[in-house]
């Protein structure tokens, strides 16, 4: 065993295919082993790679190989059991299903080659994090799956900044894929964010005012019973909860509770002209008309919003009644007609004005909360105070109230895609991608996770519930099962003509406002995960960038996927290079600039010549 392990490790230095592997990827431990690599495995407590001495790996090989018998060597090789205990749950899986899928050769080979490589620099790292690397080590590692400083792609904060510089690199408009996003924690943005929610709620006046039939209350969501706008559905999470973040001092249980004018009182007359009177201040200065002003914004002026904004509440949360006139009638169509032609984000706006706060650089869902009303966003806000300069602790975004929803549930899209290199820029899209679902029906006057926040670590605690008999039970579907139902819709089309050219520009445009910040670094690769919603005109909306997505699989369908989006990413940034016509799967190159010649910074001559401009 010892002289098969011997060989088989000159044969893997010899052809530079030592790897290691950080985290919970027994998949591609397997195809890495497949290929006749070696794995350098971490120590026991896995906290980080570093360089061993070559002296110290023989001595500890020579320990666990004396004595004449395979008990003593086994004693060294294998693990305490105590250690595994401490890996976690997660983790326990993991190794389960790598020793399912492992080569016919025992795990003891393994371990033995993993100390005859221990004086080796691996040649291939998959890491869960660089910051498990030892920094002097990192850059002898030949190829890399993570890059270093991704916060301006992959954090809320750095994604929202980076997104506002889009149009220094391109001609492209953010707000057609990226929902409207400020960070609370500057001032000028979170003053930039309360006149937005202003104009929005002027804005959702004027649908609400449209959608008045006869003397009904005017909504389109209303309880039947105002008591139900009293008991929220689901448990009220306590303060410090993931469902609501330590420094938000709770006022408001819902954003339907009533209020104590009550929904029949009447309302004050020139609500509904205060609206209109808006949205045309706000019309002027989308066409630049106040291009020169001195003063504040009109739209700010133009009508007292602390009078505005309880009415407007009790009109779409709690049923105020709205009287409508022709003319009026006439005069919101029109302008919400012309507001359509320069707010591309109206189609996403509903009529009850909510928003999506997220703690900025946190992932799986964590501390993130939907929101209806103005004060309950500033008072989140107020836990950014004391923030280290520069640092923003929350962002908060328009959320999209018009998604496209399956069986009346809401949904999103996990879509992976590969950087290979940042100078120049080259990225693959990864065709295939999945669907998951959240745990109840969607609805705007219940603002609770299960039915807005699609995050699977979000959803497994609703395991019980379930929003249509047709969802599947893990609610996770593929990109071919969504092609079907978009079929059975009368949309076949729909996937390949605007779904996936959606994201596959928003994606683009986010990774080249963001490049410069990235740190580069050649050898380097990384898989990437996008989250997309779709709207009810299919067009995909940019929620988040996630590095280092989950490949833990939750279903059957992320088994497969998780899998294969595995074994194809080796085959591209490895198995490529000895052979750039073998099979890279399911990938395809979405993007690859066209690299530019260095310019050389000496040895030039440089000079101006013409003549002098003579004077008539």
């Amino acid at each position: 065993r010892l002289r098969k392990a011997r060989l088989r490790v000159e044969k893997a230095i010899k052809e530079k295919k030592i790897f290691t592997v950080h985290g919970p990827y027994p998949v591609i431990r397997r195809l890495l082993r497949a290929r006749g690599w070696v794995e350098r495995k971490l120590p026991l407590n896995r906290k980080q790679l570093k360089q061993q001495p070559a002296d110290q790996s023989k001595q500890q090989l020579d320990k666990g190989a004396s004595g004449g018998g395979d008990e003593q060597g086994e004693a060294v090789l294998n693990p305490p059991a105590l250690d595994k205990e401490n890996e976690g749950k997660r983790e326990d899986e993991d190794e389960k299903e790598d020793k399912e899928q492992s080569s016919e050769d025992s795990e003891d080979i393994h371990d033995l080659m993993s100390f005859l490589v221990q004086d080796q620099v691996p040649n291939f790292l998959w890491t869960i994090r660089l910051s498990s690397v030892d920094q002097e080590l990192l850059p002898r590692i030949e190829v890399v799956n993570r890059y270093p400083r991704l916060a301006a792609l992959c954090t809320k904060e750095g994604l929202c900044q980076s997104l506002q510089n889009l149009s220094w690199f391109e001609q492209v408009d953010f707000n057609t894929f990226f929902p409207r996003c400020y960070r609370l924690g500057f001032k000028d943005e979170k003053e930039a964010f309360i006149d937005d929610f202003c104009l929005t709620a002027a804005r959702s006046l004027l649908k609400l005012a449209l959608q008045k039939v006869g003397d009904r209350p005017v909504g389109t969501e209303q309880p039947s019973k105002p008591d139900e706008a009293l008991a929220p559905k689901a448990p009220v999470p306590q303060e410090g909860s993931v469902l609501w973040p330590q420094g938000w001092r709770r006022t408001h249980e819902s954003h339907l509770m009533l209020s104590t004018a009550g929904p029949h009182s009447p309302l004050y007359p020139q609500l509904l002209e205060e609206a209109l009177e808006a949205c045309e201040q706000h019309l002027g200065v989308l066409g630049h008309q106040d291009i020169d002003r001195s003063t504040p914004s009109p739209c700010r002026t133009c009508i007292d919003w602390d009078r505005f904004l309880p009415e407007y509440y009790r009109v779409a949360h709690e049923g105020a009644r709205l009287e409508l006139g022709r003319e009026q009638q006439e005069r919101c169509q029109e302008l919400l007609q012309r507001l359509e032609e320069k707010l591309p984000q109206l189609s996403i706006e509903g009529s009850l004005n909510v928003w999506i706060v997220k703690p900025s650089a946190k992932s799986r869902g964590r501390g993130i909360v939907c929101a209806a009303r103005l004060e309950e966003v500033l008072e989140l806000a107020q836990s950014c105070v004391g923030s280290p300069a520069g640092v923003c602790e929350w962002v908060v975004q328009k959320y999209v109230e018009r998604p496209l929803t399956i069986f009346n549930t809401k949904f999103d899209i996990r879509q992976w895609f590969v950087v290979t290199d940042w100078k120049p820029l080259t990225v693959w899209f990864y065709r295939d991608c999945y669907l998951r679902f959240c745990s109840r029906p969607f609805s705007l006057c219940h603002l609770e996770p299960a039915r807005h926040l699609c995050n699977v670590s979000i959803q497994k605690r609703y395991k019980t519930w379930q929003p249509d008999p047709r969802v599947p039970p893990d609610k996770i579907w593929s990109n071919k099962q969504f092609q079907a139902h978009l079929a059975w819709l009368g949309r076949a089309n729909a996937w390949q003509r605007v779904v996936v050219p959606g994201m596959k520009a928003a994606i683009l445009n986010a990774l080249r406002c963001a490049r410069d910040e990235v740190g580069s670094r050649k050898g380097s690769f990384e898989l990437f995960g996008a989250d997309f919603l779709i709207g009810e005109d299919l067009q995909p909306w940019l929620l988040e960038i996630n590095s280092c997505p989950t490949m833990s699989p939750s279903s059957a369908v992320t088994r497969q996927l998780c899998a294969n989006v595995q074994r194809d990413t080796l085959r591209l940034v490895l198995d490529r290079k000895d052979d750039p016509t073998c099979s890279i799967g399911a990938f395809e190159l979405l993007y690859r600039e066209a690299a530019v010649s260095s310019c050389l910074t000496a040895g030039l001559r440089l000079m101006v010549t013409g003549c002098s401009l003579k004077k008539p």
